[in-house]
């Protein structure tokens, strides 16, 4: 959870300024788009040496409030202080997709991704099965891998033709670094709770003893592979979104949104049911140990993945959502979401234990993703109907 929170605030502060970027896209100023490219760029070179040193600085402290057991903290140590060395690197990918995707386009980010892939998995096994060098060769693996998404994606935008910059455009400009960070910050914050809430959780599941940490960490391998269609629809709509604001196209709006939905839902179903019928198999990727000990972790693991796949179209709804509201400029009801999905996940971890046991902090991300919904779904049908009302005007 704190390696998520650092990758969550990166990934919310590029996503904030991607969309300025996606806003003046849309309306064809590409001398102002150049600017924005150039003032993030900065701001975000200036944002990760100041989240390394902070991150560095708190590894240990917090690894210990989560009451991390004795027999895992040093191993976990060691991977965090080696990914956030790599933070400058996980920066630079993600500014740099969010330009790309901010200009329509989403085929270079993916193919970086998979190129990242390819390299991550080949390393991983040289460093850890030949190389033995753990965790350690693990974390350095990805961070290589992240290296090269990075010079795939800038590759790609040396070649943009409307992105000639000039040295003026490299000014810092107050009023714009203002815009940006407004987009950014909350964005970056609203993860950041989300991750903290996560972190809480963490801290209950390490009181149920070292098998169920390793249950429950098995199946968190594989949010991302639940997640990860939502995330990229979000990123989709914030660009969508952004360009048609830009472009002053508000019923376009209304009909990606519909597209989206549609498309998330049936992503959602498709992903819930190839985890159910094969979570067991995927799972026992991540679980080691003594026959009697890998039946035990697999129990827990299978049992809560089977729970977040019956209820993940509440988390495709809540990404696509919260991201076209986003793409609109509004970052703050979705920092609001993001508070509520922190006081829904945590209430339910330390509650719910007390009257189900150790099943009750299986419902902690279910209930969240409904707090999140419940503002994000109102939100965005009064903002469309306050917008379209202002465009009939």
């Amino acid at each position: 959870w704190l390696n998520w929170m650092v990758l969550g605030m990166i990934q919310g502060i590029s996503q904030g300024f991607a969309i300025l970027m996606a806003y003046e896209f849309g309306a064809g100023d590409y001398r102002k788009l150049r600017q924005v490219i150039a003032n993030s760029a900065i701001l975000a070179c200036l944002g990760s040496v100041v989240m390394l040193a902070l991150m560095q600085a708190a590894a240990r402290p917090v690894l210990l409030l989560l009451n991390t057991p004795d027999e895992i903290i040093g191993r976990s140590l060691l991977y965090l202080r080696i990914m956030f060395w790599g933070i400058p690197i996980v920066m630079a990918y993600n500014v740099l997709a969010s330009i790309l995707r901010a200009m329509g386009d989403g085929k270079t980010p993916l193919h970086a991704m998979v190129v990242a892939s390819a390299v991550n998995i080949g390393l991983d096994l040289l460093f850890v099965l030949v190389f033995h060098w753990g965790i350690g060769g693990a974390a350095a693996a990805t961070l290589i891998a992240q290296a090269c998404s990075s010079l795939y994606c800038l590759r790609s935008l040396l070649k943009v033709s409307i992105l000639s910059f000039e040295k003026k455009d490299f000014h810092l400009e107050p009023y714009l670094c203002r815009k940006l960070m407004t987009l950014g910050i909350p964005m970056a914050f609203q993860n950041a709770i989300i991750a903290v809430g996560g972190m809480i959780v963490q801290f209950v599941v390490n009181g149920f003893g070292v098998l169920f940490i390793a249950g429950f960490t098995a199946t968190n391998k594989l949010y991302g592979i639940l997640e990860v269609a939502a995330t990229s629809y979000g990123y989709a709509m914030v660009t969508y979104v952004g360009q048609n604001l830009g472009a002053k196209k508000i019923d376009r709006i209304s009909k990606g949104m519909r597209s989206a939905l549609i498309v998330a839902m049936v992503t959602s179903a498709v992903i819930a049911a190839a985890m159910l019928l094969f979570g067991k198999a995927v799972l026992g990727c991540f679980i080691s140990g003594s026959p009697e000990d890998v039946a035990v972790t697999m129990n827990i693991a299978y049992h809560y993945l089977a729970i977040m796949s019956v209820f993940l179209p509440i988390l495709y709804v809540l990404h696509v959502t919260r991201s076209a509201l986003q793409g609109m400029g509004d970052t703050l009801l979705p920092m609001a979401s993001g508070i509520a999905e922190f006081v829904m996940r945590t209430g339910t971890a330390i509650l719910l234990p007390v009257f189900l046991g150790e099943e009750g902090i299986f419902y902690a991300e279910i209930l969240a993703w409904i707090g999140a919904d419940v503002i994000l779904v109102t939100s965005y049908y009064l903002r469309m109907k306050k917008m379209k009302a202002l465009q009939s005007a």
